[in-house]
């Protein structure tokens, strides 16, 4: 009776082990993958499914899951590398690489040890690239050149499941001399353009008084042009005043009827007028000739007045 019972406990124990082990079994072949995750699948050796997000029961020791691989865009910052220009100039080149997984299946089976691949694929396609460039389109040309490092990099990365969506140089170091040169070059660059400044300051300044000038000239002139004109006018309406107030005169006069008495008073005072003159010679018409005797009288009574 204590065999029997002995056996019983013995086989109890056996089962419960055997359940415990069966339990553990299907609790490791259950897989949760996270989002933005994928892992491979192998059944006995050979690729068998990706398990994408979500929880997944794998066969034990039958499947075998691979470490998840991220399908997030991953960003590699490559040391500095060794790039020889076109001009036998020698320079520090490093580069980021964006680039993301969208085959798993072939980022695990396709290239082994996938970020080193693509680093030492980045620095042969940087060193080819410069080598066809010479120092000063290096660089003033970074994104041709990592348009053409995106294009090639991406192309040969098709066969590993990756997608390179940017490249980037993050820095291009030329040597020391070169700098110092660069350095001289770029000062001596700043001063000729302050030479020209400031002599197209000088240019605009000198225009600009002289045509100050011209216009104050011009100016100057039309005053005095004014100036003129306005005299003359003034000068012509007094003559015309003038020349209108004589014929008005004469008007009155001739509707007066005046008396040869006098005719000869004015003409005396015209002879008189013209005595006092510049002129040389002295014209005395007929008229006056045949009244000298008139004229002498009027002169003795002026004088005894």
């Amino acid at each position: 009776m204590t065999l029997l019972i002995t056996g019983g406990a013995v086989v109890g124990i056996i089962f419960g082990v055997l359940f415990a082990l069966a339990i553990i079994a299907v609790a490791s072949g259950v897989r949760v993958v996270r989002q933005s995750t994928a892992i491979i699948v192998e059944r006995l050796g050979k690729y068998h499914k990706t398990l994408d997000t979500g929880v997944h029961i794998l066969i034990p020791f039958i499947d075998k899951a691979s470490k998840p691989v991220s399908l997030k865009e991953i960003v590699a910052d490559f040391p500095p590398q060794s790039v020889i220009t076109k001009d036998n100039v020698t320079m520090q080149i490093d580069t980021v690489v964006y680039f993301q997984v969208t085959d798993p299946k072939l980022f695990v089976y396709g290239v082994e040890k996938p970020l080193n691949a693509i680093e030492n694929l980045t620095a042969t396609t940087v060193r080819n690239i410069v080598g066809e460039m010479e120092l000063d389109e290096t660089l003033t040309s970074r994104d041709t050149i990592n348009v053409k490092m995106r294009e090639i990099l991406d192309i040969a990365t098709d066969a590993w499941g990756i997608k390179v969506n940017r490249v980037e140089l993050k820095n291009i170091l030329p040597p020391k001399s070169i700098q110092e040169a660069m350095e001289k070059q770029m000062r001596a660059e700043r001063e000729r353009r302050e030479q020209i400044l400031r002599a197209e300051g000088e240019k605009t300044s000198s225009i600009l008084v002289a045509e100050g000038e011209r216009q104050a000239q011009i100016l100057r002139a039309e005053a005095e042009k004014q100036t003129r004109i306005l005299k003359s006018e003034a000068e012509r309406d007094a003559q015309i005043a003038e020349a209108e107030g004589k014929s008005r005169e004469v008007e009155l006069i001739n509707k007066a009827k005046p008396s040869k008495e006098y005719l000869a008073i004015a003409s005396f005072d015209a002879m008189v007028k013209v005595a006092n003159g510049q002129s040389v010679k002295i014209i005395i018409p007929s008229e006056l000739q045949n009244m000298a005797g008139f004229t002498s009288a009027l002169v003795e009574t002026a004088k005894e007045k």
